[in-house]
């Protein structure tokens, strides 16, 4: 298992690498004419202060252990964000604890409870972005989840499958976004989980953007974010989606709910709905 993960470390790398447009840096190529967009490995062995034969070693996941220091330098020789820099620093085993094995199944029954009583669409999932509970006005604003197989209750799939919610979410291509950023890096982070693999493999069969975006490799990192549904009924609906990780210590297992945005009639148009 510890080949592959190297294999992914080199992977993120690699398309990290490629993205940078080399007008951007400062550097004196000695390498003749470019054929391919990005960086050279060559380069970014210049700029990270090592050889090219251990950082092309590094990209192919023929290296099998690389220190902080290191890390860290060639993370700023590619510009890498702080969600990127934190997400390759745990691929290398410097990120903290690893994240739990999957939780699967019901969640816990209190915890349904506990989302029955908030007033606002909440819902509780996995890291795979399973749903594994959600309240009323989870499936009266989100999607219909008592209308979806237990096993297709994914987040990461329906919002790039599910016509009605792609439809009503108005800013779909930031949660898109979003969704396959966070995804990503739990796929980075969970090599030993053949669901994720499995899951990507049949989802890059049956849409094209979201072969589109996995292949970018782009990640983020749990965060507020600001998302607008137009309401068969309601009409537009401005939230804030918070995410509370970590529940009962299983940390595979978060909250996510949808808080109205202030100054917004959000709240009010909640108020009848939930009447």
């Amino acid at each position: 298992m510890e080949n592959e993960k190297f294999k992914i470390l080199g992977d993120f790398l690699k398309s990290r690498r490629e993205r940078i447009k080399p007008d951007r840096i400062e550097i004196a190529s000695r390498y003749g004419r470019r054929r391919t967009p990005g960086l050279r490995r060559e380069e970014v062995a210049q700029l990270a202060g090592v050889s090219i034969t251990w950082y092309t070693w590094l990209e192919q996941g023929r290296v099998a252990s690389v220190s902080r220091e290191v890390i860290e330098s060639v993370a700023r020789a590619l510009q890498l964000s702080s969600d990127e820099q934190n997400h390759l620093l745990r691929l290398a085993d410097y990120g903290g604890e690893s994240i739990a094995s999957p939780n699967t199944g019901e969640a816990y029954p209190e915890l349904q409870t506990i989302i029955d009583q908030v007033n606002y669409p909440a819902i509780i999932a996995n890291h795979r972005t399973e749903v594994l509970a959600f309240n009323r006005l989870a499936t009266e604003i989100i999607t219909d989840f008592h209308a979806i197989p237990a096993d297709e209750r994914v987040m990461t799939r329906l919002i790039f499958t599910d016509p009605n919610l792609r439809e009503q979410l108005v800013n779909w291509q930031e949660f898109a976004d979003f969704t396959m950023g966070v995804f990503r890096m739990y796929y980075d982070q969970h090599a030993s989980d053949r669901w994720f693999e499995a899951f990507v493999r049949q989802m890059c069969l049956e849409c094209a953007e979201f072969q589109m975006l996995w292949r970018l490799h782009n990640v983020q990192q749990k965060k507020a974010t600001h998302y607008t549904f137009d309401h068969c009924a309601a009409g537009l609906l401005s939230f804030q989606l918070n995410t509370f990780s970590t529940i009962n210590g299983d940390e595979n297992l978060h909250c996510c709910i949808f808080t109205p945005i202030a100054n917004t009639d959000t709240e009010a148009k909640l108020a009848v709905l939930r009447s």
